[in-house]
């Protein structure tokens, strides 16, 4: 199964891809380190937030189902 990255993680890859950016025109080797440590903060951030979104959709679809099914029952 794939996931799709949320809105919300592909803000935290823009923002890891400028650290990296940022990373690859430092002069300074420890600053460096640094943003692409960071930069790899972000991308993990990026999957969980993902992941959490994912959850939450899916938790609001079957909410929705369940309240359609209940709807339908009390019609009949």
């Amino acid at each position: 199964m794939t996931l799709q990255i949320s809105r919300r993680g592909r803000e935290y890859l823009k923002a890891a891809q400028t650290l990296l950016y940022s990373a690859s025109t430092m002069t300074d080797r420890a600053v460096a380190a640094q943003l692409k440590a960071l930069a790899d903060t972000y991308e993990q951030r990026a999957e969980e937030a993902s992941h959490v979104d994912a959850a939450k959709a899916l938790a609001r679809a079957a909410a929705a189902a369940e309240s359609e099914v209940m709807f339908e029952r009390g019609r009949t």
